[in-house]
């Protein structure tokens, strides 16, 4: 009993200087005021026995800290912004120098990087084993969603997790959401070592960096020409750069090399993001800033604007995450710290979905469903195959393809076996369609009936056999099927635009800044060239089908393919197919032995795409396919020419289309692949 008295007794003295510390701005070990200077001896973060502590609330008029002996975090009351995060001898991991407001916020709204802010805060449960907090944004006539945040502390637990449920009352008015994300502003001074994957990791610039750099042609990219770490001088940064597809994006933060501290965002599944697998974010950046993205126009462009009709309710959970902190004894390795990280991120994976959130709407794993399976692939064999590695997802019902720009509801995806075999876990009760693609094979897969998941069961699907389109026979292919350029050359970066991290990382080459103006370096006259049979996509492929610079300008380009016909089919027709990774602000026209670009084209996709890939070092966006019928007449035994021009500018150097694949088929015949 005594002993709990003295462990009560520091937890209220931590919270007593923590909240100076926090609204005083000063974090260096002084507390300044009326004129007095306090240097305030912090207590251990474990208890007097060297173990971590049962998790406690420690409540002021306008602030609660929770506190489990390993972490304390802080936030306003009743705002919910996460004032200070204290951890490992670091007073406070979040930079002080910022408004209370713009350190650890919820927001919807990246151009003010005002957070949502609550207006009434609730604990929801108090034990010694788990704390869980809400602070509620209601729905009001200027707000119309309203917005609960969670927070919860857990005993033993070296960091804090955060959801959010996000709902619309029926009759509520129209509205457009852009984007939702967590942020995380942190000690500039303290956190300079990024990591976002295995080979993504660099000692960062400052945020006054990027002021005295110099900004280049896209706005978010600086040339680091007077940086206050001589060492990363004459280098190029830019947050699109450290941007990775969701499916990817379970894993990255910050280490403080001086102290041995690292803080993560983890990010266990995917279900409550939108767009799919493929979807790109951004994760951590120049701040330093650590972010968790749940939805975004990024790599896509107004297509992925979540749109509320007037009237219509809504409901979603948005997590939740987790915020992981590690520390090693003196300086920190960042490998170290890094394989830590990755572990506790598997650990959290596993865990998957968490037992402890106390909202009813988030489900446990006995009130979800799943589906089970197998795919197979019917591309010209006498029986269908399995989809080796095929994409399988449940999402909202839909056309083919329609999860590409599905915002507003929950998406599960997997990758099958090798004999085609999937399992779905965890999915949310509720009607779904069944979708798929498959790398190798072009096109989009849905399946004939909808999908209904009950709490608990099981669906099996059986056999799902997808057709990929095909006309006839392949007279010739560019490229892989896989949704990217990744497999097209890419060029070496310009010396004095170079990110080294980048330099030896040839999976990453493409997030090199000023790739695009590399072509107008290698083709400054003539344009590209492909001769089927002789050229190599991997070498003679520009990755990015972009505008010439001429001048001061930029104008359109035109490829050629080369290819010969022993003969024609007469009164028949050939099948091109383009399947595109990318589009920004293009039209790309198709002609048959025809250079005129002035002439009317075969096929015009007219304007399409403002996923802005290009200029935000995307190796693909959203992607499209296109099945070109051409008539036989268009073409001629011996040598023939498809051209393809990329034909608008709108001085707009960045526009431009990323070709995924393109194969040339032959009139359809008794003996050709069905």
């Amino acid at each position: 009993m005594e002993k709990d008295k003295v462990i009560k007794w520091k937890g209220l003295l931590w919270t007593t200087i923590f909240v100076q510390l926090l609204f005083t701005g000063h974090c260096r070990g002084r507390i300044h005021r009326r004129g007095l200077q306090v240097k305030p001896k912090l207590e251990p973060i474990t208890s007097i026995s060297g173990e971590v502590t049962g998790v406690r609330v420690n409540t002021t008029t306008n602030m609660v800290v929770l506190d489990n002996g390993i972490v304390q975090v802080a936030f306003s009351v009743p705002e919910g912004y996460i004032t200070g995060i204290r951890y490992g001898g670091l007073d406070n991991i979040l930079d002080v120098t910022k408004k209370i407001s713009h350190r650890g916020y919820w927001d919807t709204d990246e151009s003010d990087e005002i957070g949502i802010s609550g207006s009434s805060f609730k604990i929801i449960n108090q034990t010694e084993d788990q704390v869980e907090i809400s602070f509620l944004c209601p729905q009001t006539n200027s707000q119309s969603m309203k917005v609960d945040i969670r927070y919860v502390l857990l005993r033993g637990s070296s960091g804090f997790y955060s959801y959010a449920i996000f709902e619309r009352e029926q009759g509520s008015p129209a509205l457009n959401v852009d984007q939702i994300r967590t942020v995380f502003k942190l000690q500039p001074q303290k956190f300079r070592y990024m990591a976002v994957s295995d080979t993504i990791q660099r000692l960062m610039p400052l945020i006054q960096d990027l002021h005295t750099g110099q900004t280049l042609a896209f706005k978010e990219a600086v040339l680091l020409t007077n940086p206050t770490n001589k060492k990363i001088k004459g280098q190029v940064d830019d947050k699109y750069q450290y941007a990775c597809d969701d499916k990817d994006n379970k894993l990255h933060g910050w280490i403080s090399t001086d102290h041995g501290i690292g803080i993560w965002m983890i990010t266990a599944s995917d279900e409550f993001r939108m767009g799919g697998p493929l979807k790109q974010d951004l994760t951590s950046h120049v701040g330093p800033t650590m972010l968790a993205m749940f939805h975004s126009t990024h790599y896509g462009g107004p297509d992925l604007i979540m749109k509320f009709k007037d009237g219509e309710p809504w409901k979603k959970v948005f997590g939740p995450y987790f915020v992981h902190l590690n520390s090693i004894p003196g300086k920190g390795d960042p490998h170290i710290l890094w394989k830590n990280a990755k572990d506790q991120m598997l650990k959290e994976v596993k865990s998957w979905p968490y037992d402890f959130p106390l909202s009813k709407d988030y489900p446990k794993a006995n009130e979800r469903g799943s589906v089970e399976g197998r795919l197979l692939v019917s591309d010209g064999t006498k029986e269908p195959i399995p989809a080796n590695s095929g994409w399988v997802g449940l999402s909202a019902p839909g056309d083919a393809g329609s999860w590409k720009t599905e915002m507003k509801g929950y998406q599960f995806w997997t990758q099958t076996d090798r004999e085609g075999k999937f399992m779905i876990k965890g999915v949310h009760v509720g009607t779904y369609n069944f979708y798929a693609w498959v790398p190798g094979y072009i096109g989009d897969y849905k399946s004939a009936s909808i999908v209904h998941i009950e709490s608990g069961k099981q669906v099996s699907l059986g056999n799902q056999v997808y057709t990929p389109p095909r006309s006839g026979e392949t007279l010739w292919e560019i490229g892989i099927p896989d949704r990217t350029a990744a497999e097209f050359f890419v060029p070496d970066p310009r010396p004095e635009l170079a990110n080294p991290m980048f330099l030896q990382d040839e999976t990453n080459k493409y997030r090199q800044y000023g790739l695009w103006d590399r072509y107008t370096d290698l083709y400054p006259k003539e344009d590209l060239v492909y001769t089927v049979g002789v050229s190599d996509f991997r070498k003679h492929w520009f990755f990015a089908h972009v505008l010439r610079r001429v001048g001061d300008k930029y104008e359109p380009t035109t490829w050629q393919i080369l290819f010969p016909l022993k003969e024609v089919v007469p009164n028949n027709n050939y099948t091109l197919h383009i399947a595109l990774a990318s589009a920004t602000k293009s039209e790309l026209q198709v002609r048959v032995n025809n250079p005129d670009v002035q002439s009317r084209p075969a096929f015009t996709t007219l304007l399409i795409g403002k996923d802005n890939a290009i200029a935000r070092h995307g190796i693909h966006g959203v992607y499209m396919l296109y099945s070109i019928s051409l008539k036989s007449e268009l073409f001629q035994s011996g040598e023939n020419t498809i051209f393809l021009t990329q034909s608008r500018n709108f001085n707009y150097q960045f526009s431009g289309v990323m070709y995924d694949y393109l194969r040339l088929e032959g009139p359809l015949s008794e003996s050709s692949p069905r």
